[in-house]
């Protein structure tokens, strides 16, 4: 972490954005398909845009996951999120489908046979990340920037704000001292709205759901407060722009504080090392922090498609003088599996978890009694801190 005194910025993005529309609708495909086998393999991408939906990718699974319980996926999640408009409605939209089955080269290189374990599902690097700035052990300003849109989005579907509509971005700007977020200097908030609410109407709906949101003390000056700075946000969702699966991974993990390896989330299986990794690389670093063996913590994965354990495991405390990172890296893997198998059986999943990850970020949720944001727990912390004799 970075001492001193500096600016910060993060954003986040409502479960109404075209972008985590596509999301929703490919992590609905990878629930139903664990839903009926834990073992199916799925790399589903969405693309959304006026009243129309398109799938696309590789699957391995149950025959009852057919054509046509995929259109309902794709509407009941449409139909979820609240788009009824002339642009995007959930019953009017075309939903068109090119899903097919996986290649057969890379389900040999994934597939456990003989003396071989399970294999990574691609290469590639995935980080996770933790700091002790909030509650969850998450960064404050993309923390602070899903908070506000979950509690604009919780009035929404329960009635109390029937002007607004599904689609909403946010960002929130702090200032540290000493490396210390103290409060925030600018927020940004942009939702869509009815035609006959106007700018200042809108400014008044979204400011109790900033202001309660933001430690006290912490709210900006109101020149810094902006909402919908264009003036106007009717048309939005997928009329307004064209929406792709995995195109918000800062958004989904850190808002920029930490490390990406680059590698998207959602529509994929927990084979899929871009997703479960990056869990367990999370996983890892909270527990680290929670053990109170660090302030911070950063932790890289990396992998090669078909080869069952980490070509490596990086663990910088950021400067700690707790533990030496070379040995704690070491306890990390006496502690945690981190082959494709061990991550998915040591953190449970293949099971339906994934649709609610799709929205507000995969990181800093609290865990579900059945298994969702298992990553969380920190269930780690005796053993750290026996190995380390704190």
């Amino acid at each position: 972490m970075r001492k001193g005194s500096y600016l910060f910025t993060s954003e986040s993005v409502s479960e109404g954005h075209p972008d985590k529309v596509c999301d929703r609708i490919s992590d609905a495909v990878v629930d139903a398909f664990l839903g009926h086998d834990p073992l199916s393999r799925v790399a589903v991408e969405t693309l959304s845009t006026t009243n129309r939906v398109v799938l696309a990718g590789e699957v391995r699974g149950p025959s009852e996951v057919n054509a046509e319980m995929i259109d309902q996926i794709a509407r009941h999640a449409v139909k979820d999120i609240g788009y009824e408009q002339d642009g995007f409605h959930w019953q009017h939209m075309a939903v068109e489908n090119y899903i097919h089955e996986q290649s057969s080269d890379i389900a040999q290189g994934v597939d456990a046979a003989g003396n071989k374990d399970e294999g990574a599902g691609d290469q590639g690097i995935m980080f996770g990340h933790a700091r002790r700035e909030t509650e969850s052990l998450m960064p404050a300003a993309i923390h602070l920037s899903h908070a506000i849109l979950r509690s604009l989005a919780e009035a929404r579907h329960s009635g109390a704000e029937p002007g607004l509509g599904p689609d909403a971005k946010s960002q929130v700007t702090l200032e540290y001292l000493n490396g210390k977020p103290q409060r925030a200097t600018s927020v940004v908030v942009s939702t869509q709205h009815d035609a006959d609410i106007d700018q200042d109407a809108v400014r008044e709906i979204v400011r109790p759901h900033v202001v309660n949101v933001l430690p006290q003390g912490w709210m900006c000056a109101e020149d810094d407060f902006y909402v919908n700075p264009t003036g106007r946000f009717v048309i939005g969702g997928p009329d307004g722009d064209a929406g792709l699966t995995g195109r918000k991974i800062i958004v989904d993990t850190y808002g920029g504080a930490a490390p990406h390896g680059g590698g998207a989330f959602s529509g994929k299986d927990p084979t899929k090392v871009d997703r479960s990794a990056a869990y367990a690389a999370r996983y890892l670093a909270k527990n680290v922090v929670a053990a109170n063996l660090a302030e911070s913590c950063t932790i890289q994965l990396s992998y090669a498609i078909g080869v069952s354990m980490p070509l490596s495991v990086y663990v910088d405390t950021h400067g700690a003088d707790r533990c030496d990172e070379e040995r704690l890296s070491l306890v990390l893997q006496e502690l945690m599996d981190l082959s494709p198998r061990g991550i998915r059986e040591h953190l449970s999943l293949s099971r339906p978890i994934y649709a609610r990850t799709a929205a507000y970020g995969h990181f800093g949720r609290s865990p579900d009694p059945d298994g969702g944001f298992s990553w969380e727990k920190t269930d780690l912390v005796e053993g750290l801190r026996s190995a380390f004799h704190i």
